[in-house]
Order: structure tokens, then sequence, then C-alpha cells
């Protein structure tokens, strides 16, 4: 009816318009037709093969012909209103086989037009052909201006082949095309019969998370969102031109806002692709010929769709106000510390000075000094230097303890005398100047070759010398964070960008099941849960700035105890290791502002750094005149992250590669046992080889005699078997993830001095204070709860985005963080925890003799 109203109005406005000249041209044309037989029968030929005109019906199957000599056009309508949209979908399926030429459909609508060829020819990796002879396609919906209008669209058919073509076209409406809020919808999808879906932003809500999951890991699938426009891109050659895209393969999840939709809605487009390469998948097909066409079998997938409400502007509020909390409750429990610390602190002054001696014994206490106070506060810094002496005699080991300490292979050695002379002049030292005296450098030869070392022993330098030596650790990696940190904030916010601009979803591995976004930012909470490393670090330097104060205070005063009792106290290191703990939580976060494969290295380099400054500052306590310089320090830390970038960039896989890198760790674990056996006292020179085959002749073959430190060979011996094994599993295994593989190496290595360390101690006849004790329980079991949920593995870069994917997982924590959130949270306590154990843990030794102090 609508082609014949349509005609007929054509016709009466043609003849009313013309009618004064036409009709002669007619009758001559008419005339010269009759004369020539063969101009009659062309033209009821071609008015005959012109055009087929059908009216078409929906849920309708047409089986019809087509040859290159006609064309079929068939004309639906149906009525758009607001509060209710249907889709369209068009099914079409060629009977013929070996076609020459394709059938071409074209989908006229009002404000688009769609059009493709069956069979459909889609291409996969390397030019591979992949024909379709079904397909289905869904009509986008124009919007309308009234309340309801009836919409007209047209399907021309048409081939250039001159045998006739079966076909079958079907168009039916689609029920269910608009997705309902926290209702799942199930549907099948193929890469020639693409599926997609409208979904309405209900009022009150402006953040949605549409989930799509499926029971089958194959065939590799895209899910889409695209903004409610003509055309709509739904098939695997242009699903990723517009809107915002990811692969999946069990599980796929985004996060859309209203703010970037002006209409309030949005589709979701899901396309299942030709190959599976793109979701890790294997590659099937090998053709020999180019122009090859390959079935590629049936492609079907079954998948749910559900778009639920994500979380609102509360808990956005509450999630920060958590995290806050959390961390500046550690501040708050740090000043209780401290102030119960000062009332005991006064209270044992004031028990000291109510049970002071008569005056008479303090006149003549005074005069064996040499000294007459000058005034009350000289008077009172003399008295506490007293108290101080006699709590080291009182506290002086017994017989029993000292013959306890000889079983375990310590020698009783008398108490010497240590009152020696420690004012320095006010000139500028270096340590060079003082190390290089011919007469130190043979007292170092002497002193470090003893069987039995003491602090007192290897802490010979100037202090000063010492103390510009390890400041030289912070303000080191107080430079490098700096040159590190403005690059990386430059080129996450680059990635950043082009996951905005260009929608791809793959190129950032987050837990799209948790991930909440914030102005620009993809995942948030994974960037605010950093916040307890900067916050802890920056407690960490002020209770190690709090404590330098002290040390300084006491220094000034001569206390006795500062200036030769105690481990030598030097901060540098913990300076070094708060400002690291802070620079892990930038990085850290920036890592998250978009973390994969490319910038990992960003979220372990100071990983690495933290480990090696711990493992320095456990040398320093018993070995401050020959602990590593920063240069040196720093140095090997950078060869470490160059190993971790190749590692990472041509690791994977290759042999070559874990050969040398297997070679280098055991030669550098060789060298660094060494080192640490004999002091340093040994030089790495041609004639090494030399002095090794007679130290091996005459220490095992000549004669069998055991090592001459017994403890640190215990120590290196471990460390040499961990390594070994670490070396031969990364070589067997050869792991891809080699960056948090070098990171366990130095985490094994630290648990291992950390241990030995605590083993010694306690050996040595010394104790743990009370403070120490808890923060070494406390920070043991944070670090248990810490590394199960780092182990829950919410997403992995090793592995294709689609297959990250499959171990996302909904946030457990006050609807906002996820267990890499909570790991975060833990971690970063228990390296605070850790710190405090390093800072507090020979606090025990602050009123015992350097010489009474052992080295292991």
């Amino acid at each position: 009816m609508l082609f014949r109203s349509h005609w007929k109005s054509r016709y009466k406005t043609i003849s009313g318009a013309a009618d004064c000249w036409w009709r002669p041209w007619l009758v001559l044309l008419w005339w010269s037709c009759l004369t020539q037989s063969t101009c009659g029968s062309g033209a009821l030929e071609e008015s005959k093969h012109l055009v087929i005109q059908r009216e078409g019906e929906f849920d309708v199957t047409y089986n019809d012909t087509v040859t290159s000599e006609n064309q079929t056009i068939y004309a639906f309508n149906h009525t758009v209103s607001w509060n209710k949209t249907e889709g369209v979908r068009v099914s079409v399926d060629v009977l013929s086989q070996n076609l020459k030429s394709p059938i071409l459909f074209v989908v006229r609508q009002k404000q688009a037009v769609l059009s493709f060829q069956v069979p459909l020819i889609l291409r996969g990796l390397y030019q591979r052909k992949y024909p379709y002879n079904h397909l289905g396609r869904t009509l986008c919906q124009p919007p309308t201006k009234s309340a309801s209008e009836t919409q007209y669209f047209f399907v021309d058919v048409s081939t250039l082949s001159n045998q006739g073509t079966n076909y079958q076209l079907r168009v039916s409406r689609v029920e269910s095309f608009t997705l309902q809020t926290d209702k799942t919808f199930s549907f099948t999808a193929s890469p020639s019969q693409p599926q997609y879906f409208k979904y309405v932003f209900p009022e009150g809500v402006d953040t949605v998370i549409v989930k799509v999951s499926s029971d089958m890991n194959f065939p590799c699938s895209v899910m889409s969102i695209q903004d409610i426009q003509c055309p709509v891109y739904d098939l695997d050659n242009n699903v990723a031109f517009i809107g915002m895209y990811q692969t999946m393969t069990k599980k796929g999840a985004i996060t859309v806002q209203r703010k970037d939709f002006p209409s309030n809605s949005f589709y979701v487009v899901v396309v299942v692709k030709t190959e599976d390469e793109a979701c890790g998948g294997p590659l099937r097909f090998y053709p020999l010929r180019p122009d090859e066409l390959i079935d590629a079998g049936n492609r079907s997938k079954i998948l749910d769709v559900v778009v639920s409400p994500a979380i609102k502007s509360e808990v956005y509020v509450m999630g920060m106000l958590f995290c806050l909390g959390i961390f500046l409750s550690f501040y708050l429990l740090t000043l209780l510390v401290a102030c119960l610390h000062n009332k005991r602190a006064k209270k044992r002054e004031l028990f000291e000075n109510l049970a002071d001696t008569s005056p008479a014994e303090t006149a003549s206490l005074l005069g064996k000094n040499g000294k007459t106070p000058a005034s009350p506060n000289e008077y009172g810094s003399l008295t506490d230097s007293t108290v101080s002496s006699e709590a080291v005699t009182d506290g002086a080991p017994s017989l029993d303890s000292a013959a306890s300490a000889d079983n375990y292979g310590y020698l009783e050695r008398p108490l010497e005398n240590v009152g020696r002379s420690r004012q320095e002049s006010l000139s500028s030292i270096e340590e060079d100047d003082y190390d290089t005296l011919d007469d130190i450098n043979s007292d170092k030869n002497i002193v470090r070759t003893k069987k039995y070392l003491c602090v007192s022993d290897l802490s010979r330098k100037d202090k000063r010398v010492l103390s510009k030596k390890y400041q030289i650790y912070f303000w080191n990696i107080a430079t490098i964070a700096v040159f590190y940190a403005l690059p990386v904030i430059q080129l996450v916010i680059t990635y950043q960008t082009v996951v905005n601009v260009t929608g791809n979803q793959d190129i950032c591995y987050y837990n799209f099941m948790c991930a909440h976004p914030l102005g620009a930012l993809s995942a948030f909470n994974n960037i605010l849960s950093n916040l307890g490393y900067v916050m802890l670090g920056l407690l960490f330097l002020l209770i190690v700035l709090k404590r330098d104060i002290v040390h300084n205070r006491a220094l000034s005063c001569q206390d006795i105890n500062a200036l030769e009792c105690g481990i030598p106290k030097h901060f540098g290191l913990f300076y070094a290791m708060g400002t690291a703990l802070m620079m892990e939580g930038l990085l850290s976060a920036c890592y998250h502002v978009c973390p994969n494969y490319t910038n990992f290295q960003f979220d372990t380099s100071f990983m690495y750094m933290i480990a090696g400054l711990c493992m320095l500052k456990l040398y320093q306590k018993r070995h401050p005149d020959i602990n590593a310089s920063a240069y040196t320090a720093y140095a090997c830390l950078a060869a470490v992250i160059f190993f971790s970038v190749l590692g990472v960039v041509f690791g994977r896989g290759n042999t070559v590669f874990w050969i040398i890198f297997s070679v280098i760790h055991i030669l550098a674990t060789l060298l660094l046992s060494t080192q640490l056996y004999y002091m340093g006292r040994w030089r790495l020179d041609s004639g090494v080889l030399r002095r090794m085959v007679y130290i091996v002749y005459t220490d095992c073959i000549r004669q069998c005699s055991g090592p001459m430190y017994i403890d640190r060979m215990v120590l290196l011996v471990m460390g040499n078997i961990v390594n070994w094994s670490l070396a031969a599993y990364g070589l067997i295994e050869r792991p891809n993830d080699f960056a948090s593989y070098l990171l366990a190496i130095a985490i094994c290595n630290l648990l291992l001095y950390f241990a030995f360390y605590i083993i010694m101690k306690l050996r040595s006849g010394e104790r743990i204070q009370c403070l120490a004790l808890v923060c070494i329980l406390f920070t043991a079991v944070v670090w248990g709860f810490a590394l199960y949920f780092f182990f829950q593995g919410l997403s992995t870069w090793q592995k294709t985005p689609a297959e990250s994917r499959e171990h996302n997982r909904d946030c457990i924590l006050l609807s906002f963080f996820d267990d890499h959130d909570i790991w975060h949270f833990l971690s970063s306590i228990a390296m605070f925890g850790s710190f405090l154990v390093l800072l507090t843990m020979d606090d025990d030794l602050d009123t015992v003799q350097r010489d009474k102090i052992y080295v292991f």
C-alpha cells in the first residue's frame, strides 16, 4: 500500500506539471519502437526485471531467489514510542553453496543505512578468511521526537550473480531490547550474529556497572559500551572504533557514568571474535594458500548481562574517612606511647633523686671525677651520668652468664676502661682523611681478624665522619625519588589519557569488578589504599627525628651512655628507609593508575630499595665502620632494577637470559659471602685464584681445620644454600613474573639475615625489650594476613587482559576496597612495624658497654 500510494502521487504530479509537452515525445518513441521489433522486447524485458517490491511483515520467513537481473525491496514499518523501545533484528541465511558473487543486503532507515554481504567474510590473524552464511544484525533505533511515531525501513536484496541464489530473510522484534536494572538477561552471540541492548539510567543513579559473564572460556568475545547513535559498531573489525571496550573470556565488567552519555542511555554491545588469540587461546588453523576460506566451525557463545547501580558518593566519603582513620590512629598511638615513656622517665628521675646519696658522698664522688659543678644543670647531668654508669656496672654479666657464653663459643673478657676522650675539633673531618693513616690501616688489619669481635672493635672511626657517611643515604634516595617520580607521574597520566580517549580498557589490568572511578582516574580505590605507605613513612621519619634529637642532646651533655654504650646510633639509613616507604606509596599509586606489563617496575623498584636498606641497617648495627657506602649500595640496587627491567622485557621463556642471570646471581652471592666472611680484608685481583687454592690446600688437604669464624660461616652457608636454590628454581621453572621472582630473592635474604640476627642476639645473652617484642609479634601476624590477601591474585599482567579478568572479584570491604587494597593497608602497616623492630630491637644495649656487645 505504501509503494502504491507513493507511485500514484508521483504519477499525478508528473502528469499535471508536464501535460503540455510530453505527449508528442511519447508518441514519437512509441512509433520508433513499432518500427524496430527489438526495441519493444528489450523495453518489456527491462521493465519486467527492474525492481520487485514487497510489503514485509514481522516474524515471517521469506524464501526467495535473487539474480543480477532483479532486485527485491521489502518495506517494513513499526511504531516507536518514548515509554517503550523495541529492537528490530534482521536475520539472513543463504541456502546456495559455492557462490561466486555474494548477496548484498542494504537496510535503509530514517537516519542510517546498514549494509552487509552474505557470505560475510571476516578476517583473522595473518589475513585468514572465515566465511559466514548465516547473519543476524540488530537495527539501531533513531530517536523519536513525539510520544508515538511510525517509522519505515526497507531491506534491499541484490547480487551480481547470473545464477539464481536462494536466501531466507526474517525480520523480528526484540522484546527484551531494553535492559532492566539488576535483572540478568541471557542471550547467544556469534561472530556473524552480534547482539546489543539498550540501557537507560534510572532517576537517582549516576553510575552503573555492566557485567557480562559466561560459563565458556572460548570463543573469545568483546563487550563494548557505545552511545545511542547510528550506526552501531557491532562487528569484530569495527567494534573498537567508538566507545569503551574490553575483551573477555568468562568475565567482563565496565563502569559507566551518566556524565559520559548526554542521552542518559547507552548500548551494551557484545561481539564474538573470529579467533581466540586476543584472549590467550590457541591458533587453530594454518592455511597454506592466502586466499583459502577457512571454516570457523561453531563459535556461538551463551552469555549473561546484568546492569547494577554502582556505589554512591557517600561510599567514597566513607572509604576515604576509613583510610585516614586507620593511619591517623597510628599517630595517636605513637603519641600515647611517647607520653607514657616520658612519664615513666620522669618517675625514674624522681626516684633516682630521692634515692640519691648524701652531700658528703656526692662531694667525694665529684672529687673522684676531678670536677665541681658550675651550675645545678651540670650537677644534674653528672648525677645522671653517674647513675647510668652504676647501672652499667650493676648490669654487667655474672660469672654464670659468662660461662654460659663461653659454652656458645665466646670467651669471657675483662671489662676494659672505655672512658677515653671523645672530644673532637670543630674543623671538618672527612672519612678518607681519617681512614688512610698508616697506623689505622695496620690496626684494622689486626683487629678485624680477631676470632671474637665486639662492637667497640668495629666502631673506632669518628662518629661525625660516620654520621656524614650515612646521611648520604638519605640525600641520595631523596634525589633518586625526585628524578624517578617525575617521569613516572607524567607517564601514568599519559596512560590514563589514552585509556579515556581510546576507550581501550585492555591497556590497564584493573580489578574491574571493584574499580571505582573518580574524575579521570579509573580505579580510585587502588590509589587511595596506598595512602598508608606515605603516612606511616612520614610517621617513621618523625619517630627517627625525635630519637636523633634526643641522642644529639645526650652527646652534647657528654652522657657516658651515649658516648661509650650501646649500638652506635647513626640515623641516616633510618631516614632513607622512611623516605623509601613514602616513595613506595607514591609509586604504587602511580602504578595503579594504569597497571600493566610496561610499568610494573614502578611498583617494585622501591621495594628492592627497602629490602636492601633493611639488610644494610642490620649489618650496620654491629659493623658501623665497615658498612657499604651509599654510592656502592645504590649502584648495586640500580643493577638489581636494571636486571628487573631486562627480565620483564626479555626473560619470558628466554633460556639464554636465565642462564646468564643465574650465573651472575651465584657469582654475586659468592663475592658477597667472601666480603662478609673476611670483613672486607681481601682483594679481588689476579692472585685471588692462587690464594683460594692455597687456602683449600692448607685448611682442607694438609690439615683438616674448621672455619675460624663459625657464626659467620653458618650464616653464609645458609645464605648460599637459599640463593643457589632460588637460582636453580629460576633456571628450571623460568617464571613469567621476573620482577616478583627478583623481589622474592631479596625478601628471602632479608628474612634469613633477620632470623639469624635474632637468634644470635638471644644466643649472646642479650634480651629483647617489651616494646620491641610487641613490635615483632604484631609485625609477624600482620605480615601473615597481608601475604594471604596478596596471593589472592585479582589480576595479573602475565596473562592476556581477558584471562586476567577471570580473577576479578567484587569488593569485600565497605563495598569500596578489594583484596588488593587490603594488601596495601596491611603491608604498609607491616613495613612500618618492621622498621620499628629495627629501630628498637637493640634498646636493651643502651647501657651496655660496647666492648661487651658481640659482633655477629
